[in-house]
C-alpha cells in the first residue's frame, strides 16, 4: 500500500517508507537549525565553563555544541578568553587541559571572609614535601621517597591517595615489585597547573620547602622505572608497598 507525498509521487507506508521519511525529516530539521551568533555562542560557553564542576576541555565543548561548526566554537572560546583579560574579580584559567572560571588569586582573602575562613583542609608540610618529590621524580616508589626525605612516608602516601593527588601507575621491575607513584589530574587542578611543564623551577620549589635541590632533580625514566603493569585489583590502590 502506498500514499502520495507532497510532490504527488507514491510513497510506501511500510517500515522502509517511514524510515526514509524520518531520515528526510531529520535532514530537513538539521538544515533548518538557525546559525547562532558569535555573541550567543560565547555566552553559552561561558555558562558551560562556569557550571562545570571540573575544567571543561575544548573537546567537551565541541561535543556539547555538536550542532555548531567546530571553528565557530573555537573562535567563541578565543573571544571569551580575550574578554576575561580585562580587570575584574573573575578570571578564565586553563587548568589540566580544560578551562575554569575562578576568582582572582589576589582576592582569595576577601572570598574566604564570605565563608568564615572555612576552607578545605590544607596539606601538611610533610605531605607537601612528599607530593613535590613525586611530582619532580615520578614515577617513584615509596622506598625511594623515604630515602629522599629520610622518614617513613607510608602514612603520607595514603593521605595523598585518599585525596586523589597521586595514583599508583604500575610496579618497578625489582625484587618485591613495589608500586610506582605519580601525580594525578586532581593534582594539576588543586595546584592550578595546566600540565607538569608548569611546575615551578626545581630551585624555587626546593627553597620553598627547605629541601636540597638535588632531591627534587627531575630524571628521565629508564626501562627499569617504567610502569610494567597495573596494580592488583584487590589492593584497591590504597595499600603501600
Amino acid at each position: 500500500m502506498a500514499e502520495q507525498d507532497d510532490t504527488g509521487r507514491d510513497e510506501p507506508t511500510g517500515r522502509g517508507g517511514r524510515e526514509r521519511q524520518d531520515g528526510r525529516n531529520g535532514q530537513e530539521r538539521s538544515e533548518s537549525l538557525p546559525t547562532r551568533s558569535s555573541a550567543e555562542l560565547k555566552a553559552i560557553l561561558e555558562a558551560l565553563i562556569f557550571a562545570s564542576p571540573e575544567p571543561l576541555t575544548p573537546k567537551a565543548m565541541c561535543k556539547l555544541l555538536d550542532t555548531e561548526p567546530k571553528e565557530d566554537v573555537q573562535t567563541a572560546l578565543a573571544d571569551l578568553k580575550q574578554d576575561y583579560e580585562r580587570p575584574g574579580g573573575l578570571q578564565l584559567v586553563e587548568v589540566a587541559g580544560g578551562f575554569q572560571i575562578v576568582t582572582r588569586s589576589d582576592l582569595h582573602d576577601w572570598v574566604r571572609r564570605l565563608f568564615h575562613e572555612r576552607t578545605t583542609q590544607k596539606l601538611t608540610v610533610q605531605a607537601l614535601e612528599t607530593v613535590a618529590v613525586i611530582a619532580y621524580r615520578q614515577p617513584i616508589t615509596a622506598a625511594e621517597i623515604t630515602e629522599v626525605r629520610g622518614v617513613n612516608t607510608s602514612g603520607v602516601l595514603n593521605t595523598l591517595l585518599e585525596r586523589h593527588l597521586i595514583k599508583i601507575v604500575g610496579r618497578k621491575q625489582v625484587v618485591g615489585r613495589p608500586f610506582l607513584y605519580a601525580t594525578t589530574r586532581e593534582f594539576l587542578i588543586r595546584f592550578g597547573l595546566n600540565d607538569l611543564t608548569d611546575l615551578p623551577k626545581v630551585e624555587d620549589m626546593a627553597e620553598a620547602l627547605g629541601l636540597d635541590t638535588p632531591i627534587l632533580t627531575e630524571r628521565t625514566p629508564n626501562e627499569e622505572l617504567l610502569p610494567v603493569d597495573e596494580p592488583d585489583p584487590d589492593t584497591g590502590g590504597g595499600s603501600i608497598h
